[in-house]
């Protein structure tokens, strides 16, 4: 069984007058050997956290660190023409020496497709259409692609992405729309809040719509939410927390080691925490609970 990688949700509402305070905690994390530290996708304040963009808060990142991998968590395509997204990604890919992972939702939040002026009930076949546009921008030069909202002839990307075949995807969602994305266009599959026995399923549910496909090669990863003893949450979490209401190091180092025993093996852990709380709260994490996972 491989380790299970864990990494750090960049999500808290950190102070707008100390905007490097983000970046220096992201270098912390990396001096403490978190795998990766994730962004996610909110155009409009979600009243989770400070919602900045993904693609340019993580180039910052990147030119503040050296070895940590970079995760939209997740990015929600149909925000982004395909051509803007494609070139955004490859630049970042490139500046980040080749770390970033696409993390890619469909979304669902009726007042940001309004205010973007995308209909919602098209955010399924337009994250199809972009992702495939994107994979055909970033593996051929030149590129020709006839998709229902993206039409390209004979395109040069603006920039081709250090990745050979575009940085590595992976889809959240979890209905059989989002896991036959997976299959088509992802290197792996991205949960939120996911507990063992839905790891299980997902895996069983891969292999049912895979046919002859080889799921094996897939990155099986999700977030989960948790709380440190002795830091006080500054917002309840959305979801089922790691290692229960009263989470001690063992208890938490558990529930991951049953997440890694299901198949997972990446873990980003979103900490309801105040912005001033983050960085202890990874020292707890890579002190009590990292030394227990093996």
């Amino acid at each position: 069984m491989p380790p299970l990688r864990l990494g750090i949700s960049l999500q808290p509402r950190w102070p707008l007058d100390d905007g490097a305070r983000v970046l220096r905690a992201a270098r912390h994390a990396e001096d403490l050997g978190f795998d990766h530290v994730a962004v996610g996708n909110r155009l409009l304040d979600s009243g989770f956290g400070l919602d900045t963009d993904p693609l340019v808060l993580l180039s910052a990142v990147a030119g503040a660190t050296t070895r940590l991998r970079l995760l939209t968590s997740v990015l929600v395509a149909p925000y982004y023409p395909a051509l803007v997204l494609a070139n955004q990604a490859a630049t970042l890919d490139v500046v980040s020496g080749g770390r970033l992972i696409l993390g890619v939702g469909t979304g669902w939040n009726p007042a940001e497709f309004d205010a973007v002026g995308v209909p919602a009930r098209e955010r399924g076949a337009r994250t199809d259409d972009h992702l495939a546009a994107a994979k055909a921008l970033w593996t051929r030069r030149p590129a020709d692609f006839d998709g229902p909202f993206t039409t390209l002839r004979a395109a040069h990307l603006g920039v081709p992405p250090v990745t050979v075949g575009g940085p590595p995807v992976w889809i959240g969602g979890h209905s059989d729309a989002a896991l036959r994305r997976v299959l088509r266009f992802g290197h792996g599959w991205y949960g939120t809040g996911a507990d063992a026995a839905e790891v299980v399923d997902v895996r069983r549910r891969l292999g049912d719509l895979a046919d002859a496909q080889d799921t094996g090669r897939l990155t099986l990863a999700s977030a989960a939410f948790l709380t440190p003893p002795s830091l006080p949450a500054a917002i309840a979490p959305p979801g089922r927390p790691l290692g229960g209401t009263a989470p001690t190091a063992a208890s938490v180092a558990d529930d991951l080691g049953r997440l890694a025993e299901a198949g997972l093996t990446a873990c980003t852990l979103w900490l309801p925490v105040a912005a001033e709380h983050v960085e202890r709260a990874m020292e707890w994490v890579a002190a009590e609970v990292a030394p227990q996972l093996g």
